[in-house]
C-alpha cells in the first residue's frame, strides 16, 4: 500500500498515512450533494505531486439553537476526510478523541497535542462564548416575540344545508408555543391540539385549526389565539351572513332608498335657494292685471 508523508501547516504536526480507497465513479446524470461542513479555515491545498493522494483536515463548530432561541449545543470537531477525528468538550475544556476507528491513535496524540497549550482550548471557548450569545445579539434581537396574525375563512358545504367549513389561520409568529380555540357564542367547541405546526423559512411559523358548523342567524364563532408575545388573547369573530336571494333584495332597496334621498335632497336644496320675494312679486302682478281688467 503506497504511503506518503503529511504535514498540517495549522498544526504544524507531520505523520505518516495512507491514501483512502478509491471511490467509485458516480454514473452521469446522478446529481451530487456538496458537503454541508465549514472549511472556512482550511489553507489552499496545492495539486499532489505525480504519486501522491490528497488528504483534507479541516474545522467544523455548530451552533443549534431551540425553538425559543436557547442554546442547545455546542460543537467543534477537527475533521480528516470527512471523518470526526478530535471533538472539543465544552463542559471539560478540553479535545477528546472522536474516531474509533485505525485512527483513533493519532486522534488520542492529536487531542493530547491540541488540549498542551496551543491555543486550541481558548480559541474553542471563544467560540463558545459566540454561539451563547448569539440569541441575544441577534435571534433574540430580530425574532424574539413576533405577534401572530390571523384570519378566518368560511367555505359553505355542498349537499348540506348551512353547512360551513370555518378555518382559522394564524401566521406569522415566534416563538412556535401557541393555542389556538374555537368558541361557539363564548363557550369552547374545539382546540387546535392537532394542529400542525409549519415554519416558513424565516423563523416564524403558521398554523390553521378548521371546524365545521351550522350556522343559524344569531350565532357567533371566534378563533382565539394565545402566544407569549400577546398580553391578551387575539381573537376575531365569524357569523353567518344573508342567502343570496335575500342579499340582493337588501341591495336593491338600499339603492332605491339612495336615489330616492337623492332626489328629495335636490328638491330640497332647490327650494332653499329659491329668492323669498319671487312668489310675493308673481303674487302682485297677478292681482294688478285683475284690477285693471275690472
Amino acid at each position: 500500500m503506497q504511503q506518503c508523508l503529511l504535514h498540517h501547516p495549522i498544526l504544524g504536526l507531520s505523520w505518516i498515512a495512507s491514501p483512502p480507497p478509491p471511490q467509485r465513479a458516480i454514473p452521469r446524470g446522478v446529481p451530487q450533494f456538496p458537503h454541508r461542513e465549514s472549511t472556512r479555515e482550511v489553507p489552499a491545498v496545492p495539486s499532489p505531486a505525480p504519486g501522491h493522494s490528497t488528504f483534507l483536515v479541516h474545522v467544523a463548530s455548530s451552533c443549534p439553537l431551540a425553538a425559543n432561541g436557547s442554546v442547545l449545543d455546542f460543537g467543534l470537531t477537527l475533521v480528516f476526510n470527512k471523518n470526526p477525528l478530535v471533538c472539543y468538550e465544552p463542559d471539560a475544556r478540553r479535545f477528546a478523541p472522536c474516531d474509533w476507528g485505525l485512527l483513533r491513535p493519532f486522534a488520542t496524540v492529536l487531542a493530547a497535542f491540541l488540549n498542551n497549550g496551543t491555543g486550541w482550548v481558548q480559541r474553542a471557548e471563544t467560540r463558545r462564548r459566540a454561539c451563547r450569545d448569539l440569541p441575544r445579539g441577534a435571534l433574540h434581537g430580530a425574532f424574539a416575540w413576533a405577534p401572530p396574525q390571523i384570519r378566518i375563512v368560511s367555505v359553505p358545504l355542498p349537499n348540506t344545508a348551512d353547512a360551513v367549513l370555518l378555518t382559522c389561520h394564524v401566521w406569522g409568529f415566534y416563538p412556535a408555543e401557541v393555542t389556538v380555540l374555537w368558541l361557539h357564542n363564548g363557550d369552547t367547541v374545539a382546540t387546535g391540539d392537532n394542529a400542525k405546526l409549519l415554519p416558513n423559512g424565516d423563523w416564524t411559523y403558521q398554523t390553521q385549526v378548521t371546524l365545521t358548523v351550522t350556522a343559524k342567524a344569531g350565532d357567533t364563532f371566534t378563533c382565539s389565539v394565545q402566544h407569549p408575545s400577546l398580553d391578551r388573547p387575539l381573537w376575531e369573530d365569524w357569523g353567518p351572513g344573508l342567502s343570496p336571494g335575500l342579499t340582493v333584495k337588501v341591495v336593491a332597496a338600499a339603492v332605491i332608498m339612495t336615489v330616492g334621498l337623492v332626489v328629495f335632497g335636490a328638491g330640497a336644496f332647490s327650494y332653499c335657494r329659491q329668492d323669498p320675494g319671487e312668489g310675493q312679486a308673481w303674487g302682485d302682478t297677478r292681482g294688478g292685471h285683475g284690477t285693471h281688467l275690472n
